[in-house]
């Protein structure tokens, strides 16, 4: 896991939050609970967060304040999830989405 350490600006506070498991793309990650999904994945070496819907290109983390479209992944089943912005939490299922992405029920999900 490679996490920035020192910032000019922003404080980091790894040590004091709890590690907590999660998946992407079925494969086991952890991250730091409370953080943005997008920062635990950024740690754990992902940059591809979805592929764009009509010209299938790659796209990642850009804004990182929740205003562009850029990290939406599915997250719990659920497409166009704003990592960026939404907190990381024990047990997580989290997908590269690719084109506009599907709700799929939980038995979609666990197959």
């Amino acid at each position: 896991m490679r996490l920035i350490q020192e910032h000019p600006i922003l404080d980091f506070e790894h040590g004091k939050k709890k590690k907590v498991r999660f998946t992407f793309d079925g494969t086991e990650m952890e991250g730091f609970e409370g953080e943005p999904i997008a920062m635990a994945l950024h740690a754990g070496g992902v940059r591809i967060y979805r592929e764009t819907p009509e010209m299938k290109r790659p796209r990642g983390f850009f804004c990182a304040i929740g205003k562009c479209s850029s990290c939406f992944m599915v997250v719990d089943g659920v497409p166009n999830v704003r990592t960026c912005i939404i907190p990381l939490r024990e047990g997580m299922s989290v997908e590269t989405q690719r084109g506009r992405g599907e709700v799929r029920s939980e038995e979609e999900r666990r197959v």
